[in-house]
């Protein structure tokens, strides 16, 4: 099992980086390249959603995003360090942030919901398999998409 970790600040910025890495990873994994453009958007939408959440919530952290190649599939991970509902938030110190102000200063939690919903809905509709995860220490999305299998003539 191969897996590619990369980490990067909560700038919109980083994403197309993002994109980019996870589409190079899946090809070479032997994902199917008429999937290439559904993972490059999966993708660009959770790292999005996790720069949103980070920024919208103060975090410095950063996301982070893990590609992992298995036997038989391809799976990427969308992480990021926002407390889910009802969970109690790490202390600021160990998230690098001040409570209650973004990186922009503070934002609208109704629009960073709304924003949320509709990043994961895309998601839903462009990956079969997907698993949204929350609790204290963050969030993640995770993905997977199937290999193409590899034909071995005789």
């Amino acid at each position: 099992m191969a897996t590619v970790e990369l980490r990067f600040s909560a700038q919109p910025e980083h994403v197309r980086t993002a994109r980019l890495v996870a589409a190079a990873v899946a090809r070479r994994a032997g994902v199917d390249e008429a999937v290439l453009d559904e993972v490059r958007l999966a993708v660009g939408e959770a790292c999005s959603r996790a720069v949103g959440l980070h920024r919208s919530h103060g975090i410095t952290a950063p996301v982070s995003v893990v590609l992992t190649e298995e036997e038989k599939s391809f799976s990427i991970e969308v992480g990021d360090e926002v407390p889910g509902p009802g969970a109690e938030p790490a202390p600021a110190a160990t998230r690098g942030a001040t409570p209650g102000v973004g990186l922009d200063g503070p934002d609208s939690e109704a629009d960073a919901d709304g924003e949320d919903e509709m990043g994961l809905a895309v998601i839903s509709g462009l990956v079969d398999d997907v698993e949204v995860r929350s609790g204290a220490n963050g969030g993640v999305i995770r993905m997977s998409w199937p290999k193409t299998p590899v034909t071995v003539l005789p």
